[in-house]
């Protein structure tokens, strides 16, 4: 398969970032990540081999790679005490963006939501392109952006069983409990809904 100069670049960055966090999981013993490298790598590869018949735009490669890139940083990047406005130390996960409002053991705004809805915002523009060939001038889009919605939510969901996974599989993960579950659900929705915006004004006009 002969590669666009700008994909080559965008390999590159992949295989930077998912070495450079291998190595720094390996080393610091977290094999809770190491089984979402292997879990990151298996899509990398999935991609890369099926791309001529997805026709991927650099705007949805882009956002996949930026996706895998923070959850990579997300759970194993330490901050502590003084950076920015974090309230004492932990993973990137658990930075404060913006505390909105406290729920259960947990709360609002925090980095670990907003790449939900990052991730689950570029997982819904995936799910346009790939059904995008099938569409024409009298597709009821009324439909079609509901279905992208529960198609992002539905593999929300899947993603939720993957962390449940690590969660059986190894003996301390940062995972979270049930309010973080729910959060993660709501904001899966979220991004997913801005999403639809997107396809609306960018990809439709």
């Amino acid at each position: 398969m002969k590669l666009r100069k700008g994909e080559w670049f965008l390999i590159f960055f992949n295989l930077a970032y998912i070495l450079a966090f291998s190595l720094y999981y390996l080393n610091i013993r977290n094999y809770e990540f190491l089984w979402y490298v292997f879990v990151l790598v298996f899509f990398f590869v999935l991609i890369g081999l099926t791309l001529r018949k997805t026709n991927f735009d650099y705007l949805v490669l882009w956002l996949l790679s930026i996706w895998g890139f923070l959850h990579m940083a997300g759970g194993g990047v330490w901050i502590g005490e003084g950076f920015w406005i974090f309230n004492g130390s932990g993973v990137l996960y658990s930075l404060e963006i913006v505390k909105l409002f406290s729920i259960g053991d947990t709360f609002v705004l925090k980095f670990d939501q907003f790449v939900h809805a990052f991730g689950f915002g570029a997982t819904t523009i995936v799910a346009y392109s790939l059904i995008k060939p099938y569409l024409n001038s009298s597709t009821n889009y009324k439909i079609i952006y509901p279905a992208l919605v529960s198609i992002a939510m539905g593999l929300g969901a899947l993603n939720e069983i993957v962390e449940f996974v690590a969660v059986v599989a190894f003996p301390s993960t940062g995972v979270g409990g049930y309010y973080n579950t729910a959060l993660d659900l709501v904001f899966n929705m979220v991004g997913s809904i801005i999403a639809i915006f997107v396809v609306h004004f960018y990809y439709r006009k």
